[in-house]
């Protein structure tokens, strides 16, 4: 099997990952915070310790402003609903304004949409110029400044997009949120473990990660990491191991958010994926991804009809089309080859209308540190094949 998902979840897991949740499964699995016997007090080390090493990474300011959550998803829709009920704003009164990119993937954009359904606010959408690899840091700059306004609340961005390689200039849009002293909200899902991403030097207010795509960890673990200005409202309540006769979440993060058991082999998994990027380097991943990158354009320009989506921003994902088979078609051939590739639209519909695939979406082809140049050899070779 050649798996090329890898911007859906890496895989397959270092083998430390899979070892360390199977510890933690055997050794160390109890309720965090929810005891002091030795047990429950391992694993709460273990949440600990992941909260610190995420905290490290993408500095913020502190563990204690890392919020573990089981996606991305959950971690912008805390960030984004939480934004809106922060802001004071019910139905009847003046809505909020927001301001997204032409990339986001439906785990902004849905959440979005749904604070404009619920009449809390509206949002307008800057052009990144993804058709093209995508604009430079100033024409950004100067598309989301010529739609702000009184109502601006926030930013709401990703970092990179899920169906190409285009990146968004993260540093240059947080110093200039915070120069008109509007929030920023990111989306890290597919950039987190692929390029540095600093939530202080970035001017981030809010970071929200997968666990299991860069960084290597398991399905079932992510995080919201705060910069420090803003506190979302709790979108749910229940135990938190503390305060018990409070009838609301404890005030402080990150328990104000964790509502019930977390997932401590997830926690454990995702500490272990950091150590194995750490050790490989993310630099020395990033350029594995982007010499495959070079490689698929070098072979798939040899096929004839191949279309390839914003070829000039190299990374490690890379949209194309097959002209006249479908993505989802040609998706499913390689399968049945034993290629694993993704089509359609990828909960992208803003992005493929940006890249001009909107009719019907492209094949994605998404690289990891464990692929290999044979890789896109076996996938070019059943490509061809579809054009006997």
């Amino acid at each position: 099997m050649v798996y090329l998902d890898n911007a859906a979840t890496t895989f397959p897991k270092p083998a430390r990952v899979c070892d360390e949740m199977c510890r933690c499964m055997r050794e160390y699995c109890g309720n965090p915070g929810r005891g002091a016997h030795p047990v429950a007090m391992a694993a709460a080390g273990k949440v600990f310790e992941c909260r610190e090493r995420l905290s490290a990474f993408f500095g913020a300011p502190g563990a204690d402003h890392v919020i573990m959550t089981p996606n991305a998803t959950a971690a912008l829709n805390l960030a984004i609903k939480g934004l809106a009920a922060a802001d004071d704003c019910a139905r009847g009164q003046e809505r909020i304004h927001l301001i997204i990119s032409d990339l986001e993937h439906n785990s902004v954009l849905r959440p979005v949409e749904r604070l404009v359904r619920d009449g809390i606010a509206d949002y307008s959408v800057f052009p990144t110029g993804a058709e093209h690899g995508g604009y430079g840091a100033e024409e950004i700059l100067a598309g989301i400044s010529r739609l702000v306004c009184r109502r601006t609340r926030a930013v709401i961005c990703t970092a990179a997009s899920n169906i190409c390689s285009v990146k968004l200039p993260l540093r240059e849009i947080g110093k200039l949120c915070r120069s008109r002293g509007i929030l920023f909200i990111v989306d890290g899902a597919q950039g987190a473990g692929h390029f540095p991403i600093n939530v202080a030097k970035m001017c981030i207010d809010a970071l929200a990660l997968p666990g299991h795509k860069g960084l290597y960890g398991p399905q079932g673990s992510g995080a919201l990491i705060l910069g420090g200005r803003y506190l979302p409202v709790p979108l749910l309540e229940g135990g938190s191991g503390s305060m018990s006769f409070e009838t609301e979440m404890p005030p402080e993060p990150p328990e104000r958010y964790e509502a019930g058991t977390l997932n401590v082999p997830a926690a454990a998994g995702l500490c272990a994926g950091l150590d194995f990027l750490t050790s490989v380097g993310m630099e020395n991943i990033a350029r594995h991804e982007e010499m495959l990158f070079d490689y698929a354009i070098e072979r798939l320009g040899m096929i004839r009809g191949v279309k390839i989506y914003a070829p000039e921003a190299r990374g490690p994902v890379l949209g194309f089309s097959l002209d006249g088979i479908t993505p989802d078609s040609t998706a499913n051939a390689l399968g049945k080859a034993g290629v694993c590739v993704r089509g359609g639209y990828h909960c992208a519909p803003l992005a493929h209308r940006a890249l001009g695939s909107e009719e019907q979406g492209s094949v994605r082809a998404s690289f990891g540190y464990f692929n290999t140049c044979a890789d896109i050899d076996a996938m070019c070779r059943v490509l061809l094949s579809l054009r006997c």
